[in-house]
């Protein structure tokens, strides 16, 4: 990952290292334990910073121990050979090779160079291979220029609403002008961390906690403006800005949780009360159903028994009109009056047997005068009736 811009080593730095372990002054195993244990204790320590990122240029070996280099081996030359031509060759090889070394430069894509002539800013390597002249020119900064993701340590912020929250994001970055980048801030990490975190804190301050809680992409778009606004003059663009998570304190999150238990129960509620709504809407519907259909069924029931005994009626007054046509056709034939008197008789014989049946008081004729007055009443009627049946119709 890219860095901020740092200064490399001090060149005297190295070299005193250097002279150590050609020395042999090398450190003890006790020095180095102490060191460990320093270093950790440092590190656990709360609060404690954390040391300084690396720039890409401090991994560089610098001109002078490549001069040192060259140097020993022109003494061990000499040393051998003594004042020999070989020698005298071993070490001019030596420097040139040292000189080469240091004067080109092969840069990766997507990496910039800062390169400083005399103390002063030159130019920017491009990627592909890059002369530079030793001992005038130097790489001050190494700069990548891909998309570099930053984790933005956690804050708290406080609401519109006076409720705190623990925040934290990522953000993702790109150098834009490696020149800028080197000259324009100390240490552009720093400015844009630290950019973020009080924008965040801004934005947050306009909401309530509510709004906050659904309101990550408008929060996300307002920080990653101003990083961008910002960022311009470091030669940095802010591509992204993600809110990774909000904490509220364990107070708001226990009333949340009760807030929602206490929605959900309500929508239990609103639903079982649904429920039973519509089962007596459905109920009362059956029934208003069942009944309709019952009362159809009842009048078709009605309407069918009406018409079967009408026709009932209407047969029997057919039967017995045919059965008194039948019988006037045959009293207008010879013999039929005697036959009318004698099923008279039978008639009025049975009656007076039925009626003896049946337990009930029975008047009967002292005499059969009286039995041949009723015959003979009865057949008056009957005489009575064939002739005004025969007799024509008088005109009006």
């Amino acid at each position: 990952m890219a860095t901020g811009p740092q200064k490399p080593p001090d060149p005297e730095e190295i070299l005193r290292i250097a002279m150590r372990f050609l020395g042999g002054e090398k450190p003890t195993e006790q020095q180095v334990r102490k060191r460990i244990a320093g270093l950790r204790q440092a590190a656990a320590r709360p609060g404690a910073a954390a040391p300084p990122p690396q720039h890409a240029a401090a991994k560089e070996i610098r001109m002078l121990p490549k001069l040192l280099i060259a140097f020993i081996v022109s003494v061990l030359a000499f040393a051998w050979q003594g004042a020999s031509p070989f020698a005298i060759g071993i070490a001019i090889a030596a420097f040139v090779i040292a000189f080469v070394v240091e004067g080109i430069r092969v840069v990766p894509q997507q990496h910039a160079w800062v390169v400083e002539r005399l103390g002063k800013f030159h130019e920017v390597l491009q990627p592909g291979l890059n002369v530079i002249i030793p001992f005038i020119d130097r790489l001050a900064y190494r700069h990548s220029l891909k998309e570099v993701p930053l984790d933005v340590p956690e804050q708290v912020a406080i609401t519109r609403d006076n409720t705190q929250l623990a925040v934290d994001g990522v953000l993702y970055y790109q150098v834009t002008d490696a020149r800028l980048a080197s000259y324009g801030t100390s240490d552009y990490i720093m400015a844009i961390t630290q950019l973020a975190q009080t924008t965040l804190r801004s934005e947050i301050g306009k909401m309530e906690l509510d709004k906050v809680l659904e309101s990550r992409d408008d929060i996300n778009r307002s920080v990653v403006s101003v990083l961008d606004q910002a960022g311009r003059p470091w030669g940095i663009k802010v591509l992204r800005y993600e809110v990774k998570s909000l904490t509220p304190p364990e107070s708001i999150l226990r009333a949340m949780q009760q807030q929602i238990t206490a929605e959900r129960e309500k929508r239990a509620l609103i639903a079982k009360s649904e429920g039973e709504k519509q089962q007596e809407i459905n109920l009362a519907e059956g029934a208003k159903q069942s009944d309709i259909l019952k009362s159809e069924g009842e009048k078709t029931a009605a309407i069918n028994k009406a018409q079967g005994e009408a026709t009932a009626v209407r047969l029997i007054a057919e039967a017995t009109a045919a059965a008194v046509r039948s019988v006037a056709e045959a009293m207008n034939e010879p013999g039929g009056m005697k036959a009318a008197n004698l099923k008279v008789a039978e008639l009025y014989i049975g009656a007076f047997a039925n009626r003896a049946k049946t337990g009930n008081p029975l008047i009967v004729p002292s005499n059969r005068a009286d039995v041949a007055s009723v015959l003979g009443s009865a057949m008056t009627v009957l005489d009575r009736t064939k002739n005004d049946g025969a007799a024509p119709a008088t005109p009006r």
